[in-house]
């Protein structure tokens, strides 16, 4: 099997949550990001949070020995801070780089296997509930220098369509690909 990392996006400002979501409560009493490095800790041996120069990973509910990238640019958008996070771990041996939003805590450890059965070097793999393509996405390392020269807050999307035959939908029975928190009222939705 493939070796994956994770890296976990978590430098947004989330300003349609209205406050700093990644501290929201969850009914269980974590926060929504500690939550969602959680989960991505059932599955992957490695996992890289990104976050802003200026947060303190403790205070966002993260354990003290969690692995932190920091994006100068994460104002700049997705783009800028996906492709900080591929950089900070280009060096790393692995065959492909798991990109999970810190605002997803719903994605079934079992999905997440599933994704991780499919990667490869030369593949991108992403999950789809209902017809719907969602997260997390999956790079092969083939694909790690073009992530470098991400931008503004378009992420990754143009690359999957530019590689379109190099990607892999993995179906799976789990809303929580595409369950993520941009208002306070997502919490709440079981």
């Amino acid at each position: 099997m493939s070796k994956v990392l994770a890296l976990m996006l978590a430098a947004g400002r989330g300003s349609r949550f209205g406050s700093d979501k990644r501290v929201a409560r969850l009914a269980d009493g974590r926060s929504l990001l500690a939550a969602s490095v959680e989960r991505a800790q059932q599955v992957f041996a490695e996992i890289y949070v990104l976050l802003r120069n200026e947060d303190d990973p403790q205070t966002l509910g993260l354990v003290a020995d969690c692995r932190t990238i920091r994006c100068a640019e994460a104002d700049q958008g997705m783009g800028h801070s996906l492709a900080a996070g591929i950089c900070a771990l280009a060096d790393q041996d692995a065959d492909a780089i798991a990109v999970l939003l810190g605002d997803m805590p719903w994605i079934s450890a079992n999905s997440l296997q599933q994704l991780c059965e499919q990667a490869a070097p030369e593949r991108i793999v992403y999950p789809l509930y209902d017809g719907q393509r969602g997260h997390p996405v999956l790079f092969g390392r083939t694909f790690w220098p073009q992530l470098l020269n991400l931008s503004g807050d378009h992420g990754a999307r143009e690359l999957l369509h530019a590689h379109a035959a190099a990607c892999q939908a993995v179906i799976l029975a789990d809303s929580g690909v595409l369950r993520d928190v941009d208002r306070p009222e997502a919490l709440l939705v079981r």
